[in-house]
């Protein structure tokens, strides 16, 4: 890959400053023009995920765009990926944990996402994604500001200290409507399990329905503080590693 410089610590706060009220589309423009081909994307198959492959098919669809295949996924979700390749012609790369499923159950004498789910998700997805953005120098999150208090504090553009790289986030303004709009403007094909009652999509052993009036992540976890795999939540200081 062609080499491209870092950016500094306040070269990032001037492109989020200045991106900050701009468009998704504009700010994936401006995030290809400076860091393709070391760009990258992180998609579960969420609907703000499916928004931002629709939007990078159009500006630059050769960016590396992979999913933590935890083997825990939903057959819809893992179905929407084909749907995806058949629709943009662009093939989601499945980043898999080193051991499959069976092997990591038998290590720990039976599944740990119902007692361990932070080594599970760390296990299974953390992991993972540390090889997946080695030699890249920013990536793409679906992230909206409104979803969790984590989410909340992070900005178009900024210094992922977790992952040692500029994270890029051109959703971040957005709400639940604007992204159902887009979907439903531009016919995108999105996972079935948002019409059963699930906003938000991760393993299926951690993932219920919502009940009417419970927060859109209320499904996630439940019955437990989680709310985050680890991919989005603040480690550092001043925003990082959200």
């Amino acid at each position: 890959m062609v080499a491209v410089m870092a950016m500094s610590d306040d070269e990032i706060a001037a492109r989020s400053r200045e991106l900050a009220g701009c468009p998704p589309e504009h700010i994936l423009q401006w995030a290809v023009r400076r860091f393709y081909p070391r760009l990258t994307m992180a998609t579960a198959f969420g609907a703000e995920g499916c928004c931002i492959i629709h939007m990078l098919a159009e500006i630059e669809p050769a960016v590396r765009i992979f999913n933590l295949e935890t083997g825990y996924q939903f057959p819809e979700t893992l179905d929407l990926r084909e749907r995806i390749k058949e629709r943009y012609r662009i093939e989601v790369e499945l980043i898999r944990p080193e051991q499959s499923v069976q092997e990591y159950e038998a290590e720990h004498g039976g599944p740990l996402y119902g007692i361990r789910p932070d080594q599970c998700c760390f296990d299974r997805k953390i992991r993972p994604l540390y090889r997946a953005i080695a030699g890249y120098d920013a990536w793409v999150s679906a992230i909206r500001r409104d979803q969790t208090k984590d989410r909340g504090k992070a900005d178009v553009v900024q210094w992922d200290a977790k992952f040692n790289l500029v994270k890029v986030n051109p959703l971040l303004n957005w709400t639940k409507k604007d992204v159902w709009a887009f979907i439903m403007k531009h016919d995108i094909p999105y996972n079935p399990l948002h019409d059963r009652g699930y906003p938000s999509i991760g393993c299926w052993p951690c993932t219920r329905p919502i009940q009417i009036g419970e927060d859109d992540r209320a499904g996630r976890w439940s019955g437990t503080v989680k709310k985050e795999c680890g991919l989005h939540v603040v480690e550092h200081e001043g925003g990082s590693g959200i």
